[in-house]
């Protein structure tokens, strides 16, 4: 629980941090880039599965057994696919190496995965 509730603050934080820095420090790099788009992606489904951590940790609370060992993998997923997701579209938008873009999948099957986990623990809360 304390896990879910402290990686959901810290990615929800560094969120909005890097909302606010490509919304000002970086907006003239990403649009000569053609990134803004895309950095705009990482940033709201980064804020989208912090959030969603943030929730797993306060359902773990009251939950039997069975339930927080699905929120516990449902809230690991959501943590691993935002790192791989956003933060392969980060690497894409500073680095310029569109490869990147092809473990954004992984990431996005991870994020998928966390939210069948909450389904399935949600039948048993």
């Amino acid at each position: 629980m304390k896990f879910m509730l402290q990686a959901g603050g810290i990615l929800g934080a560094l969120a909005v941090a890097l909302g606010a820095f490509g919304a000002h420090a970086f907006k003239a790099m990403l649009e000569a880039s053609g990134r803004a788009d895309t950095f705009e992606t990482a940033v709201k489904y980064q804020f989208y599965h912090a959030i969603a951590l943030v929730l797993v940790g306060l359902l773990m609370k009251g939950a039997g057994a069975d339930a927080v060992k699905l929120l516990g993998w449902s809230g690991n997923a959501f943590a691993i696919g935002v790192i791989i997701f956003s933060g392969s579209l980060y690497a894409i938008c500073f680095t310029g190496i569109t490869k990147f873009g092809a473990t954004a999948p992984i990431g996005g099957l991870a994020l998928i995965v966390g939210w069948v986990l909450l389904i399935v623990a949600a039948s048993k809360l």
